[in-house]
Order: structure tokens, then sequence, then C-alpha cells
């Protein structure tokens, strides 16, 4: 049964609980956090993301699962025990995207990972079944539209629809929404028909635009190495790197480069996209080391307040992953105005 009547909007105090997947450290669970949502179920694969989402939300409710292994059955299983069946909810994630990526020049159309944005679909239809989905936010990279990713992400969007639900299409750059970074991403955003909801419409937002106003003026960080204790670190349990090995870092010889390694920023321009999982971070300024994880998540527009868990290649995943929060906190406020006509 319905939770709304038709042709009638959410009241700010019923907006939907929401359920996240693939939440990873919590980018854009922060965004729907901060705009009044509550989130009761968090799935993520990741033992150190969890550990981290936990950690950083107040009330938080993080799973470690892997939803490869638990499917629609073992998501509504653990959504029944956190929300009672009903009620409205809403969906809210994005699959990982290397399969996607146009950086991974070896990605293939049968990667496995792939089927993850239909895995995503299939665990909306069950819910659905047991409660009234208002609306559903979905991630990812620019690749997933491209002619090889076409049947999956046609899927993809034509599933929506057939749940009912509108969607709407926008690709989002992360330096229109206050964060100092050129990270352009595809967001669907598919809101329940015929409920009398609003337009998915985004206000950008201003904020620091380069690399220096982000993390200029910030102390040196730690390098890695044995029984280190994040405690110890300077400015940030975050602010720390991979020790510079390579000849390229000796006084500051690393060179820009469009490749994807030993990318160094410049301090008068916003960062590219800030890593590329497991240990392929930037090149810092200097040119004599990487980037520290704090460095990278200030780029991405983390709460000076927020703090990674887990090893360093752990934390590198996570920030690299996540959706920028600034930028996710407009995605959240553009769907709760479509859902209360504020």
């Amino acid at each position: 049964m319905s939770a709304v009547a038709p042709d009638s909007k959410l009241a700010s105090a019923e907006l939907p609980k929401v359920v996240s997947l693939f939440s990873g450290a919590g980018g854009l669970d922060s965004g729907f956090h901060r705009e009044g949502f509550r989130i009761p179920l968090a799935i993520d694969a990741s033992t150190a993301a969890v550990r981290t989402y936990n950690r950083n939300f107040k009330a938080a409710s993080g799973v470690v699962g892997d939803l490869t292994q638990l499917g629609p059955e073992g998501v509504l299983a653990l959504a029944r025990e956190q929300i009672p069946e009903g009620v409205p909810i809403g969906v809210i994630g994005g699959p990982p995207c290397q399969g996607f990526s146009r950086a991974n020049t070896s990605a293939h159309s049968d990667d496995p990972r792939n089927e993850l944005p239909l895995l995503y679909l299939d665990i909306i239809r069950r819910l659905k079944q047991h409660y009234t989905v208002e609306f559903v936010v979905f991630e990812n990279v620019l690749g997933i539209r491209d002619k090889k990713h076409a049947p999956t992400f046609d899927a993809l969007i034509n599933g929506l629809n057939s749940l009912d639900l509108s969607v709407t299409e926008k690709e989002l750059c992360a330096l229109d929404f206050g964060v100092p970074q050129k990270r352009r991403r595809i967001v669907l955003s598919a809101l329940r028909v015929r409920q009398g909801y609003g337009s998915f419409r985004l206000r950008k937002r201003r904020g620091p635009a380069t690399v220096r106003a982000a993390i200029g003026g910030l102390a040196a960080p730690v390098f890695f190495g044995l029984g280190l204790a994040p405690s110890d670190f300077p400015v940030h349990p975050n602010h720390w790197t991979m020790r510079p090995k390579s000849p390229r870092f000796r006084y500051g010889r690393a060179k820009r480069t469009d490749g994807r390694s030993f990318k160094r920023l410049s301090w008068q321009e916003p960062s590219p996209t800030v890593a590329f999982g497991h240990r392929e971070i930037h090149v810092h300024p200097s040119g004599t080391r990487r980037l520290s994880i704090y460095e990278a998540m200030l780029l991405q527009g983390f709460p000076r307040s927020f703090v990674l868990e887990g090893n360093l290649s752990e934390q590198v995943e996570q920030v690299s992953n996540a959706v920028p929060p600034p930028l996710a906190r407009k995605i959240a406020a553009a769907v709760r105005r479509a859902l209360t006509g504020e």
C-alpha cells in the first residue's frame, strides 16, 4: 500500500528512510544526512569503509556485506531488521565503476563489475515489494554511457521506468558545487510517478576552486611506516602518504603529465579526479611526493573532522571512490525539494 496519497508532496518530517548500497566511506550519504534524511541501513563490502562510516555518522548502521552474495533477498532481510515494512524509502548508491571507467584502458563490456548496476536495479525491485520506493539516486562515471556499455545503461534506465519511477539524467562536475576538482560524473535521480513531485534541480555552490585554496599551507605529512600511530600525525589522523621512491621525486622533478601515473597538480588550478584506486594518488604540487590521504580528502570536500579508517591502501580506495560531500549535499537537497515542494 502506498504511504502517500496520489498527487501529494511529502512534508519535511516525512522524508523517506534511506537504504544506501555500495556506501563506501559515506560521501554520498553525508549529503543526505545533512539534508535531514535518516539512513537506517548502509551496506558495503569493505570492512574498513564500514568502520569509517560508523565512526563518522551518529546512530550509524553501516553493515559489511558483499551485495553480489547478499543479493536482493539478503538486502531485504537486512532492511526489514531496521525499517518497518510499508513505509516510504529511498535508495542511493554508486556501484564500483572500474569496469566502466575511461581511465581503465583494459576495460571490457563483459567485465563482471558491469553487472552491478543491474543488481542494484534487482535490489530496488525486491525492496519495492515490501516498501514504497519514493526515489532512487544512482551515481557513476561518464563511461557508463559509452557505446560498448549501452545495453547495461539502457537496461538500468528502462528498469527504473518500469518501476514507476521518472528518471532524470544529469552530468555533473564537482567544481560547480564548491569542490576544487574537475570530477565529472553521471547522476540518475528517479522519483515515484504521479505524486505531484517537483523537478530534480540542483543549485550550484561556490567554494574553493584551486588546489592552493584547499590544501595550501598544510604542514608536511608523515611518510608511511610500520607501527605508526595516527594520533601522532600532524594536523589530522589521515595526513600520511607513501614514501617517495622514484627518481622522479628527487628535487621536485616529478612533472605534470596527461598520463595516469605521476600526474602533478598545479597550485593555481583545480585537481583532476583525486585518485584511481589502490595507491594511484596524484603528485603534490611540490613534485617531491604524492598527496597525503588528508590532502586528497580536502580536495574531495570532506569536512576537516572526518576521519578514514583502515590501512593506507584502504584509505586511498575510500577517498577515491567517494562522491564529494558538497556535491552529495546538493544532490540530496534537490531530492528533498522535489519531494516536499520547498
